[in-house]
């Protein structure tokens, strides 16, 4: 029983086995990269995943250390003759979704994708809808057009109109003469 769980504990403290099986995304699918085909390849893989560091950038801009070792990783993949789907996958599985730049259209991810546009035509319909039943319920009934107290209330107040408290009154003069140099806050006569 002994030898058992000894044997179960050095199995569970190894590492892992580096290569296609310890990283899940299989045999190369594609051909071996080199020189200038590698160095364009691993730029744009680059900028396709974010850098878990500076998570406003991708690991290609990033100047982490960990964004130089994850292009580094890119880099190796492609030339072993990984396709950028697996690259991608591997790095997911490391690191979760969140590594991807661009979230593939599954599962929650397409709120993601269409939920701006959803809450912009929602909006658009509100305000529609707003416009269309103000315009409705302010027909040709409307109080502001056939009473004249409504009307005097809607029309905006005189250059020399006062509220009437007193204190306010007095403030709005003080301001006036501030403002404008009017003497005591009465504006001058139109000539």
């Amino acid at each position: 029983m002994n030898a058992v769980a000894l044997a179960l504990l050095l199995a569970l403290a190894a590492p892992p086995q580096r290569g296609a099986s310890a990283t899940g995304i299989g045999a190369p699918r594609g051909p071996p990269l080199s020189g200038a085909a590698l160095d364009a390849r691993t730029q744009e893989i680059g900028e396709l995943l974010r850098c878990p560091v500076c998570q406003g950038l991708s690991v290609a801009d990033s100047p982490s250390t960990m964004a130089r070792n994850m292009k580094a990783q890119v880099r190796e993949k492609l030339a072993a003759g990984y396709e950028q789907e697996q690259i991608l996958s591997d790095f997911e599985s490391s690191y979760g979704e969140f590594v991807r730049l661009q979230p593939t259209m599954r599962g929650v991810n397409w709120l993601v994708w269409f939920g701006p546009l959803a809450v912009l035509l929602g909006g658009g319909g509100i305000v529609a809808w707003a416009l269309k039943r103000s315009r409705r319920d302010a027909g040709p009934g409307d109080a502001t057009q056939t009473d004249p107290a409504a009307r005097a209330h809607s029309d905006p107040p005189s250059r020399g109109a006062l509220p009437d408290d007193p204190r306010l009154a007095a403030a709005v003069r003080r301001v006036r003469q501030l403002a404008y140099g009017w003497p005591d806050g009465v504006p001058p006569r139109a000539s």
